[in-house]
């Protein structure tokens, strides 16, 4: 049963033209967009950075490196789902080194239905990712409200006598008959008493 969803940009670096040409092939289809694939760790950096790519596969080696530093790297340091593909004989060495970077490993040959369950198992783990970030980013956000209200707070306190509570009470009373947020009611009261 097919889903309606949209399509997942996939990258592939891969430093053979056939290891392209496999991938390209069984990602091909609906549910994957894997246009542009490239060679080079260096492609594929230049194509991270201009792209929001959902998946990265890499295909080693790569023409200009490994790809096992890459992958990892990109891992660590976005949201990507990345899958890496390496030889049998050193699947043990790179999958242990790469699990913490939470890097997809599979080993050379490659089955159809393997690489099929790791490029969903890279887009359910970006999907998540993704609703990780948004949820720290909402939190932030608050944090950063509280601490501009409680700064806003202080100032009454320390600029026109008022305790605690009435300053609250003020910030929030001048929110809704503003019909304006707390953070720029704070922002407000901050600018106007501050440098006084």
């Amino acid at each position: 049963m097919e889903f309606d969803r949209e399509r997942r940009k996939v990258l592939i670096a891969s430093g053979s033209d056939k290891g392209i040409e496999y991938l390209t092939g069984q990602l091909s289809g609906g549910r994957y967009d894997t246009s542009y694939p490239v060679a080079s760790a260096a492609e594929a950096r230049r194509r991270l950075d201009s792209v929001a790519y959902d998946i990265l596969i890499v295909n080693t080696p790569l023409k200009d490196e490994f790809g096992a530093d890459f992958a990892s790297g990109e891992a660590e340091n976005s949201n990507i789902g990345v899958v890496l593909i390496v030889k049998n004989e050193i699947y043990d060495q790179i999958a242990y080194k790469t699990e913490d970077s939470g890097v997809i490993v599979l080993s050379k040959p490659l089955s159809s239905s393997a690489l099929t369950q790791a490029v969903r198992v890279a887009a359910a783990l970006r999907a998540r990712l993704v609703k990780e970030e948004k949820k720290t980013e909402t939190m932030q956000k608050r944090m950063d409200e509280i601490r501009l209200v409680n700064h806003a707070k202080w100032v009454l306190i320390s600029k026109l006598g008022m305790d605690e509570e009435n300053a609250h009470r003020s910030i929030e009373k001048q929110a809704m008959d503003l019909r304006q947020t707390r953070s720029e009611v704070s922002q407000f009261i901050i600018r106007t008493y501050e440098n006084q």
